[in-house]
């Protein structure tokens, strides 16, 4: 057993039950979100067991059809009507409705993204007669294609933050992919000049935009509030301005556990690292951050050593979901970014974010326990 990697994910929960305990203070909830993280983690370590004693290899024979389920559950959310079980919750339908829980397929989606790019790269490396263009060609031609279903079914869900999460995975996961760098960089040359050109245009020519692209002024809002939240203060600003006084009043080591005066909505959600930076400031703030890079540095180990190509390409592709994330959470609570909905593995509160990390955890605590190499 991986005791290091399962104390890790322990730890990351304690934290993440005390600081949605401390945002309960705030006034601004009914609910013990707390007790509803604990038993979410608890569901999770159960899933982590039973998955530990799972081996890999059975998950590959059942890919497409792991796949087609996790297809399937996008597709029907798009058809659907809108009704209890289906609900428009922020704006998006996104999310199936069960009474005292809700689960957001995309979460999972995302984790058996993974699984089937891991399993369509190891496969065409496997049985790749000649090491030329041609076969990275057809190798980024197969990868587009598991791709595009599952991305174009979670942005019409009008989700733009997982779909983004999904082209982190893709990018990651081609890297390591053998993919040659002459495809590589000029693909990342364009997508970077495109997004660049996009952001420019969006702040000092909107009319080009609206005009060409169709985009509407409304569209802009998140981008203006992020840039300039005192004066957005009604569309999102203030959100982000309260963020960032949060986190600036916390100073070096905080205002103490429980003790955070400054309103911030949802903040038990996407903005759980305000909480974090205004009761335990920049020590707290950095303590947190330095644990989730000890786990992203054992998971790395892991990949590095692991006997089977398959189970390397998936931990990869899981680490670049959770280094996107991270960075992206964080930063849109301090200016960085835009606000995009993602939370904080791990410490935000949610169930469907959180199964989907342990369902990551308990695959690779799979992988280590039946194909961990001992001797590497």
């Amino acid at each position: 057993m991986d005791w290091l990697l399962l104390l890790l994910i322990v730890v990351l929960g304690t934290v993440s039950v005390f600081m949605i305990r401390s945002a309960m203070t705030s006034g601004q909830y009914n609910t013990d979100f707390a007790l509803r993280q604990t038993l979410f983690y608890l569901l999770g370590f159960l899933m982590v067991f039973v998955l530990t004693f799972i081996p890999v290899k059975w998950l590959k024979q059942y890919i497409w059809l792991i796949y087609t389920a996790g297809v399937l559950s996008l597709a029907i959310l798009f058809i659907a009507p809108v009704s209890p079980i289906t609900p428009i919750i922020n704006g998006a339908k996104s999310w199936y409705q069960f009474g005292f829980f809700s689960i957001q397929p995309s979460e999972i989606v995302k984790i058996i993204y993974i699984l089937t790019l891991a399993y369509v790269i190891n496969q065409h490396n496997k049985y790749k007669i000649t090491n030329d263009l041609s076969a990275d060609i057809k190798l980024l031609i197969k990868i587009a294609a598991t791709s595009i279903l599952p991305m174009l079914l979670i942005l019409f869900q009008n989700d733009l933050g997982t779909t983004l999460v999904m082209l982190a995975i893709l990018f990651g996961m081609i890297i390591v992919s053998g993919i040659s760098w002459w495809l590589i960089v000029p693909t990342l040359i364009a997508a970077v000049t495109i997004g660049g050109a996009l952001i420019l245009g969006i702040i000092y020519r909107p009319d080009i935009l609206e005009r060409y692209l169709g985009i509407h002024p409304y569209q802009f809002e998140r981008i203006y509030s992020w840039l300039r939240p005192e004066e957005y203060m009604a569309e999102g600003g203030f959100q982000l301005s309260n963020s960032l006084k949060a986190i600036g009043s916390g100073g070096i080591d905080g205002k103490g556990f429980g003790d955070g005066i400054i309103y911030i909505p949802e903040n038990h959600t996407d903005f759980i690292f305000t909480i974090i930076g205004e009761e335990f400031g920049f020590i707290g703030a950095t303590a947190v951050i330095v644990l989730i890079f000890m786990l992203m540095l054992h998971l790395f180990r892991i990949a590095t050593v692991v006997d089977d190509s398959f189970s390397s390409y998936f931990i990869i592709g899981y680490l670049s979901m959770l280094m996107f994330h991270v960075f992206q959470n964080i930063g849109m609570t301090v200016q960085l970014l835009p606000i995009t909905g993602l939370p904080l593995p791990f410490i935000s509160y949610g169930g469907s974010g959180l199964w989907a990390n342990m369902l990551a955890i308990g695959i690779i605590m799979s992988i280590y326990f039946h194909q961990y190499d001992k001797k590497a």
